[in-house]
């Protein structure tokens, strides 16, 4: 029997006073049980609240230098078990092994930066109009900040909210995915013996109907910030901002790659592959449509269609793609293959799950293209989140921007072109908060800030970067008359 994780609260590991826990599956091997974590209440979380608001003032008043240095602490503490902590993404998550590690690895650089980022807290100074007066400002905390993480990134995306958090002088509360919570406990393990005061980080596990709620509506937080479906994330932003809170959503996308007339086919198709196929397609960032000059299609498809057969599916440890995360979101991306070819378009490589022993119990699922799409088909229009990609034919650059922007998202979009007119109009003229020349569409710089536009992301405050401190802090103008 596999020990159960805690919830971690005011310095303490508690268990949740429902007396229930869940079991996390290994999705290449279903049977298997990875570990076993807290089915907490409303009332947990509002425990969990209550010792960060206790907390949040001592924190607030810690000098920023002293701030980052529990945090670069800890970041040591992740580095020193980072193979560990790739052992338990690719057992929770499914990621294949190096892309597991990398996660790991962004983490922890995402910890050593913004531990040098807490030092540079401070705020300017300013020409006063009048005599005798010192004017400047100053950038305080927001207070206590609720974080709800996805299963996708489950050690990335908590780290790019949380140190930002920390680093600004926030107390935090997190409800991290429940398919993958196993690395948030371990942030919190090292967050603890790097010397982080009790009550300033607390981990509460379970299901959003009742920790996320408590989060988002308790008196006791002031910031709300969410990574996920746009589905939930619409209602998350309409709950805080219902209950007077600042927040923060970064949602789905359907991301484009569109290739010009004078790309390389088969340069362009590794381009796609990799954003389509990469981390099994559960990216927010995966590029799910390949907008393809008519002039380089053939071409293409053929590459494409190489590239995704050539992709070695298995259990994450030895394998170039892995499962996906669940059977619901196989399940999902099945019902999506089916959809896309009752609407007549024509599967032209995987659309099933793969044969052999090493798969035969897991969530896998076949890279796959279609190909003869339509734009308004769903596999064109909707999010698949899965290894699928949309291959549709254009007739020019004009059709192919057009289409690119004829989605109701907007998070990541590339081209494929050697015209240098071309790469800056679409970087111009396509709706989407990231973009990139001859680049795929996933894969983010840490210290730049990264959003997206329409029903990819509430276009409040972005993440990552000095934009993302900003939504943890607030301005203070302070008029100092001597």
């Amino acid at each position: 029997m596999t020990e159960a994780n805690e919830n971690y609260v005011d310095g303490e590991w508690v268990p949740s006073e429902t007396g229930e826990t869940a079991a996390v599956y290994d999705p290449a091997n279903p049977s298997e049980v990875v570990g076993e974590y807290q089915q907490s209440s409303a009332a947990d979380a509002a425990d969990a609240v209550a010792a960060a608001a206790a907390a949040k003032d001592e924190w607030a008043d810690t000098p920023g230098p002293e701030r980052g240095a529990i945090l670069r602490e800890a970041g040591k503490i992740l580095d020193d078990r980072k193979e560990e902590l790739t052992d338990l993404l690719v057992a929770e998550e499914g990621k294949a092994r190096p892309e597991a590690a990398g996660e790991v690895q962004r983490a922890i650089d995402i910890f050593y930066y913004f531990a040098t980022k807490a030092s540079d807290l401070g705020g300017t100074v300013k020409a006063s109009s009048g005599r005798n007066t010192n004017l400047y400002t100053r950038e305080k905390p927001v207070g206590v900040a609720a974080l709800i993480t996805p299963w996708n990134y489950p050690i990335a995306i908590p780290a790019w909210k949380l140190a930002p958090a920390l680093a600004a002088g926030n107390a935090v509360v997190i409800k991290p995915a429940s398919i993958a919570p196993g690395v948030v406990v371990e942030i919190a393990k090292a967050l603890g013996e790097a010397g982080l005061p009790d009550g300033v980080f607390n981990v509460v596990t379970g299901p959003g109907s009742e920790v996320g709620s408590e989060f988002i509506e308790s008196d006791g937080t002031d910031a709300v910030s969410f990574t996920g479906s746009s589905h939930v994330g619409e209602m998350v932003y309409d709950q805080a901002t219902d209950a007077g809170k600042r927040v923060q959503t970064e949602m789905g996308g359907k991301n484009p790659t569109l290739i010009a007339a004078s790309a390389d086919p088969a340069e362009a198709a590794e381009i796609v592959a990799t954003g389509g196929f990469g981390t099994t397609g559960q990216s927010c960032t995966a590029c799910s449509r390949a907008l393809v000059h008519e002039d380089v299609y053939d071409a293409f498809v053929d590459a494409l269609v190489a590239e995704a057969e050539s992709i070695d599916v298995g259990p994450g440890d030895d394998h170039e793609m892995g499962p996906q995360v669940s059977a619901d979101e196989l399940e999902s991306t099945l019902e999506y293959i089916d959809i896309a070819q009752s609407e007549g378009a024509t599967l032209a490589a995987g659309g099933g799950t793969p044969d052999g022993d090493a798969v035969a119990d897991g969530h896998f699922v076949e890279p796959t293209v279609f190909t003869d799409v339509d734009h308004d088909m769903r596999i064109a229009q909707e999010e698949v989140f899965g290894p699928v990609v949309a291959v549709v034919k254009v007739s020019d650059f004009e059709e192919g921007l057009e289409l690119a922007n004829d989605v109701d998202y907007g998070l990541s979009a590339s081209i494929v072109t050697d015209d240098h007119t071309e790469a800056n109009r679409f970087v111009d003229e396509v709706e989407s908060g990231v973009v990139k020349v001859n680049e795929k569409t996933t894969g983010l710089e840490l210290h730049v800030p990264f959003g997206g536009v329409k029903r990819s992301s509430s276009e409040t405050w972005r993440e990552q970067g000095d934009e993302g401190l900003e939504f943890y802090t607030i301005e203070q103008t302070v008029y100092d008359n001597y």
